[in-house]
C-alpha cells in the first residue's frame, strides 16, 4: 500500500513549479498571483509562469518585471526558449492530466490551497487524504460539499467528516445529499432523517438504493406525521 506523506504547511517559495503552474492556471484571485511572484523572484522558471499567464494582474506583471536582475532575466530568457521546445500535447494537457501526474504530497497541497475546479477534481481523488484534504481547504463552499455529499464516489470518511461538521449539517442542501447518498453509512443518515421534508420523505421511502434501515425510519416518520 502507498504511505501517505506528512504534510508540513504549504509555502510558495518551496512548492515545485508543477503545483504552482496548477494553482496559477486555476485561480482568477490576484492575491494569488501577487505572493507567488513575490515568494518566488530567485526561480526564473517560476516567474515566466507568472509573466506569461493572461491572467496575472497588470501591477504583478510589472512588479516582476521591474525587480529581475540581469542574471534573472538571462535565466528567464534561457526558459522561454526550453518552453517553446515543448510538445503541443504537452501544452495542451488538460488541467486533470496535470494533477493525476503528480504526487500524493503535491496533490494534498492542491487540495488544500487550489481554487474550485481544481478542489472539484480532487474531491473525485481516489487517495483518502487527499479527497479529505479538499474538505479542509478554506474557500470551499456550501455548495461544493453538496455535490461531494451526494456524490457516489465520495468515500466513506469524508461522508463521516462532511456529517460532523455542525455548520454544513445547517444546511438542508447538505443534509438532504447525506441521507439519500447509498454510500453514506446507515447510523449517521437514519440520524438525519427527522430533518427532512415530508415531501422528501416520501420519496426517500420508496427509493431502494437506500439501506432498509433508512427506508423503515422515512416509513415510521411519514406515519407519525400523519393528520390524527
Amino acid at each position: 500500500m502507498e504511505e501517505t506523506p506528512k504534510l508540513i504547511g504549504f509555502d510558495y517559495a518551496t512548492a515545485s513549479v508543477e503545483i504552482l503552474e496548477i494553482l496559477l492556471e486555476d485561480t482568477s484571485e490576484p492575491d494569488v498571483f501577487d505572493e507567488v511572484a513575490k515568494a518566488n523572484l530567485h526561480r526564473p522558471e517560476v516567474l515566466r509562469l507568472v509573466i506569461e499567464n493572461p491572467d496575472t494582474p497588470g501591477e504583478v506583471r510589472a512588479y516582476v518585471e521591474e525587480r529581475l536582475s540581469l542574471p534573472a532575466r538571462a535565466s528567464l530568457a534561457m526558459v522561454k526558449v526550453e518552453k517553446a521546445r515543448e510538445t503541443v500535447e504537452t501544452r495542451g494537457e488538460s488541467l486533470t492530466t496535470k494533477i493525476q501526474k503528480l504526487t500524493i504530497s503535491a496533490r494534498i497541497q492542491l487540495a488544500l490551497k487550489g481554487g474550485r475546479e481544481i478542489r472539484g477534481i480532487l474531491a473525485r481523488d481516489t487517495n483518502k487524504e487527499v479527497m479529505l484534504s479538499v474538505l479542509e481547504n478554506g474557500k470551499i463552499t456550501e455548495s461544493e460539499i453538496e455535490t461531494i455529499a451526494r456524490s457516489r464516489q465520495t468515500l466513506e470518511e469524508a461522508l463521516r467528516r462532511i456529517a460532523r461538521n455542525r455548520e454544513w449539517m445547517r444546511k438542508y442542501a447538505i443534509v438532504h445529499a447525506l441521507v439519500t447518498n447509498p454510500k453514506t453509512p446507515a447510523g449517521i443518515a437514519v440520524s438525519y432523517v427527522s430533518d427532512l421534508k415530508t415531501k422528501d420523505l416520501v420519496i426517500l421511502e420508496r427509493n431502494k438504493n437506500l439501506a432498509e434501515a433508512v427506508r423503515s425510519a422515512a416509513k415510521k416518520l411519514l406515519h407519525a406525521r400523519k393528520p390524527k
